[in-house]
C-alpha cells in the first residue's frame, strides 16, 4: 500500500447559503482545493462525494456536482454515514489513492440543509438517531439524544451548565477569527446560560447550526505529491468504530464506544501513545455537534480520565496554549455543520493549521507536527478518527 497526502484544500463559506445550489457550493471548495494542488480536472481520477440528502433537491449529487465542476466521465459515488460522511468520503479516496487504483483523488463534502424548513431538517435528522423505537414511539431528535448524555453526564460527574457554556464560547471565540465561520460573534458563558433552552441542558448555544457549505481536498500518492507540493500532509492513520441504532442497547450515555474502538485503531497505525496521547498531537478537530459532544469527545480520545473532561473546559486546557488546542476554527459549533461537509472541512482545516496557514489569532503551534480529526455520525452510530502528519508515514 502506498503513502497519500493531502496536497490541497478547499472550503466554501458556511452558513445559510440561499443564493447558491449545491453543485456552486461543491464548486467553491473543489476550484479552490485544484488550485491549492496545482493541478486541473483532467488530472483527478476518482471523486468521493459525501452528502446526506433529504433535505435538498438533488438527488444524485455526484453526478450532478462531477458535471458543474468539469469533472464528467471520471469516477465518482456518494457516501453517506450521516455526521461523518465527510470522513468517510475521505477514507474511501485514500484508499482508492493508496492501492494504487488512481494517483488522485479528490475527496469533497457538500450539504444543503437549508434548502428544506427547519422542522422538516429536525425531523430528518431525528429519524437518523432510530426511527421506530426511538422517533416514532418516543419524538426524540438529535438536541434530545445529547440532552441524555448531557444529564446522565452532569448527575454522574457534578459537572455544571456553565462548564458546557464554555466550550460554546471557546468555540465561538476562535470562530470569530475565522472567515468561512457561520457565527463569528463572541458569546459569554452568561449569554449561553440565557439562550433559549431547546432539551434541558442544552440550550441553542448549546447546539450546532443547521448550516448550508462545502468543503474540498486533493488526495496523491507519495510519488505525485513530492512533484506537486514541498508541504504534503500525510494520513499517517485511520480509525472507524460503530454502535448499535437503538441507543437503548449501549451500556450508558457517558461514553461512545464507537470513538473508542476508532481511535485505538488510529492510535495503532499512528504510533501514538495511546496512554499519552495529548503528547502526540499540536491541534485537534473533535465532533462538537452539541457541547456535551466535545466533553465526551476529550475522554473518549484519552485526553482526559472519565469525568475529568469538563475540567479541561473549567481551566481552559483547549484553547491555544493549553493542554491541547481544540477546534481552532471554531468546530460545528460556531464555524457550522453542513452534514457532508463536515469532516472534509476538518481535514482541511488540519491541514492548514500543519501548514502553520491559518490566521495568527487561531493558528497552533506546530511543533510535533501531528493533528487529529474526529468526527461522528449519528448518536454514535459511527466514528471516524484521522490523524494527519508533516513526517511521512513508515
Amino acid at each position: 500500500m502506498r503513502n497519500v497526502a493531502i496536497v490541497g484544500v478547499g472550503q466554501s463559506p458556511f452558513g445559510r447559503a440561499s443564493d447558491k445550489g449545491i453543485n456552486e457550493l461543491a464548486w467553491q471548495a473543489i476550484k479552490q482545493a485544484l488550485q491549492d494542488a496545482g493541478i486541473t480536472q483532467k488530472d483527478v481520477g476518482f471523486v468521493s462525494v459525501a452528502n446526506v440528502g433529504g433535505w435538498s433537491a438533488e438527488p444524485l449529487p455526484a453526478v450532478s456536482v462531477n458535471e458543474y465542476a468539469g469533472l464528467t466521465g471520471v469516477g465518482t459515488y456518494r457516501v453517506e454515514a450521516a455526521c461523518a460522511s465527510g470522513s468517510a468520503a475521505l477514507v474511501t479516496a485514500a484508499n482508492l489513492v493508496s492501492s494504487g487504483a488512481v494517483d488522485i483523488a479528490l475527496a469533497v463534502g457538500v450539504e444543503r440543509m437549508n434548502e428544506s424548513p427547519t422542522p422538516t431538517a429536525v425531523e430528518l435528522i431525528g429519524r437518523a438517531g432510530n426511527y421506530f423505537w426511538e422517533f416514532e414511539m418516543f419524538g426524540l431528535t438529535f438536541p434530545s439524544y445529547y440532552a441524555l448524555y448531557a444529564t446522565a453526564y452532569m448527575n454522574k460527574y457534578g459537572a455544571t451548565e456553565e462548564d458546557l457554556a464554555k466550550i460554546s464560547v471557546k468555540n465561538h471565540f476562535y470562530a470569530s477569527f475565522n472567515e468561512y465561520a457561520a457565527f463569528r460573534k463572541r458569546v459569554t458563558v452568561e449569554e449561553v446560560l440565557k439562550s433559549r433552552p431547546v432539551a434541558w441542558p442544552l440550550k441553542l448555544l448549546d447546539c450546532s447550526p443547521i448550516t448550508d457549505g462545502a468543503a474540498a481536498v486533493v488526495l496523491a500518492s507519495e510519488d505525485v505529491a513530492r512533484k506537486l507540493t514541498d508541504t504534503p500532509v500525510w494520513i499517517a492513520g485511520f480509525g472507524y468504530g460503530s454502535d448499535t441504532s437503538n441507543l437503548s442497547k449501549r451500556p450508558d450515555f457517558l461514553t461512545l464506544r464507537a470513538t473508542r474502538k476508532a481511535a485505538a485503531e488510529a492510535y495503532k497505525k499512528a504510533g501514538v501513545d495511546p496512554s499519552k496521547p495529548v503528547k502526540s498531537f499540536d491541534v485537534v478537530e473533535v465532533h462538537d455537534c452539541f457541547t456535551i459532544a466535545e466533553i465526551l469527545a476529550y475522554e473518549d480520545l484519552g485526553f482526559a480520565a472519565p469525568g475529568q473532561g469538563y475540567m479541561l473546559a473549567r481551566e481552559g486546557e483547549t484553547y491555544k496554549g493549553g493542554l491541547i488546542p481544540v477546534n481552532l476554527d471554531g468546530g460545528l459549533k460556531a464555524k457550522g455543520h453542513p452534514i457532508g461537509a463536515t469532516g472534509v472541512s476538518m481535514a482541511a482545516e488540519i491541514t492548514k493549521q500543519l501548514r502553520q496557514e491559518a490566521p495568527a489569532e487561531r493558528q497552533a503551534d506546530i511543533v510535533k507536527g501531528m493533528g487529529l480529526a474526529h468526527n461522528v455520525g449519528g448518536t454514535g452510530h459511527y466514528a471516524y478518527i484521522t490523524i494527519y502528519s508533516l513526517k511521512k508515514p513508515g
